[in-house]
C-alpha cells in the first residue's frame, strides 16, 4: 500500500505558489512548498507520521519562531543558517511568521516501520521520538537541494536516485548506524579435531555437509560457519586441500600419469585436478614435480 501522509493544520497568512511538488518513493513523501507570506503569518502542526522540515529559501527582514506548546514562550530563531528541523510523530508545533514575505521549504514525511524494513532493522524509538528543531548542516543542505530540485524536475531521473538521496538524508539525521555483524562462535577443539579428522579420513569421495554437522551435533548451518570461524575456509575447501595432499604423496611415488592420480583422488578429469592444484599451490601438479625433484 502506497504511503500517504497524515496531517493536520490550521494556517493563515500563506498562500502557495505554482501547487505541491510531490515525488513519492519507497515509505517516503517529498514535497517541496513555494509559499508567498502576509505580514504576519503562522499555523499549527501536527503529523501522524515523523517528517523533516528543511527551510531552502526565504525573504524578508522578519522573524520566524516556533513552539511546541501555545503556553510556552515563542523561541526565536534566525533561520538564514539553522534551517532543518525534524519533528517526531504525533508532536504539536506552532510557528509563527513575521516580517516574512516569501518561505521555500522541503517536507518530507517517512513511514518509520518501512524504512526500518527497508534497512533491515528497528530503528530506535527513542530516537525516533526525540525532536531536533532548528539547526544545521551543510552536507544535509546539499542533499536536500538536490531532492528538492528532483521533485521540481519536470523530468525525474530514475527512483533510485530521488529514493537513494532521501534515504541518506533520513539515516543522517536520524544517525542510524549498521549493526555490528555478529561473531561466529568456533568449534569446540573436540568437535573441530573430530571434522578434521573425518574430511582428511574420507577426502577421496563425497561427503555431505550432514554427515559432519552430525558429528559434531551441529545444526548444518551451524557447522559450516563455526568450521569456518575455526580454520579460515569453509569444509569443502578443507577436503580439497587434503585431497590435494593425497594427489602431492602420489606425484612423489613413481611415474603414475596424471589423469590416473586425477581420478584416484576425486577429481572428475585431468583437467579440473590441474586447474584445482595450480590455483590452490600455484603451479601445475608436472611443475610441482620437478621442483620437488629437482
Amino acid at each position: 500500500m502506497t504511503f500517504q501522509p497524515r496531517m493536520q493544520n490550521r494556517i493563515g497568512g500563506f498562500s502557495v505558489i505554482g501547487g505541491v511538488h510531490r515525488r513519492r518513493w519507497n515509505g517516503i513523501v517529498a514535497d517541496v512548498w513555494n509559499v508567498n507570506c502576509a505580514t504576519r503569518a503562522g499555523g499549527y502542526y501536527v503529523a501522524d507520521d515523523p517528517r523533516l522540515f528543511i527551510l531552502l529559501d526565504q525573504r524578508g527582514s522578519g522573524t520566524s519562531s516556533v513552539r511546541l506548546s501555545p503556553r510556552l514562550q515563542s523561541r526565536q530563531q534566525e533561520l538564514e543558517h539553522e534551517r532543518i528541523s525534524y519533528i517526531p510523530a504525533g508532536m504539536e508545533l506552532w510557528a509563527d511568521l513575521d516580517g516574512i514575505d516569501f518561505v521555500r521549504h522541503l517536507d518530507i514525511h517517512f513511514d518509520a516501520e518501512v524504512i526500518g524494513q527497508r534497512l533491515m532493522e528497528d530503528l530506535d524509538q527513542t530516537r525516533l521520538d526525540s525532536p531536533r528543531l532548528y539547526f544545521s548542516d551543510p552536507r544535509l543542505m546539499a542533499l536536500a537541494e538536490l531532492i528538492a530540485a528532483e521533485c521540481e524536475n519536470p523530468e525525474p531521473l530514475h527512483a533510485l536516485y530521488g529514493d537513494g538521496l532521501t534515504l541518506s538524508l533520513l539515516i543522517n539525521v536520524l544517525q542510524l548506524r549498521g549493526s555490528q555483524p555478529r561473531r561466529r562462535s568456533e568449534l569446540a577443539s573436540w568437535q573441530l579435531r573430530r571434522a578434521v579428522g573425518y574430511i582428511e579420513e574420507n577426502c577421496l569421495r563425497n561427503i555431505r555437509l550432514e554427515e559432519l554437522a552430525s558429528l559434531t551435533g551441529l545444526s548444518q548451518s551451524h557447522f559450516s560457519h563455526a568450521f569456518k570461524a575455526s580454520t579460515g575456509v569453509p569444509p569443502h575447501q578443507w577436503q580439497t586441500r587434503a585431497r590435494l595432499e593425497r594427489a602431492k604423496q602420489l606425484l612423489l611415488k613413481g611415474d603414475t600419469p596424471l589423469t590416473n592420480i586425477a581420478v584416484e583422488t576425486g577429481f572428475a578429469d585431468q583437467a579440473h585436478f590441474t586447474r584445482v592444484f595450480r590455483k590452490n599451490v600455484g603451479i601445475t601438479p608436472a611443475n610441482w614435480k620437478r621442483s620437488q625433484i629437482a
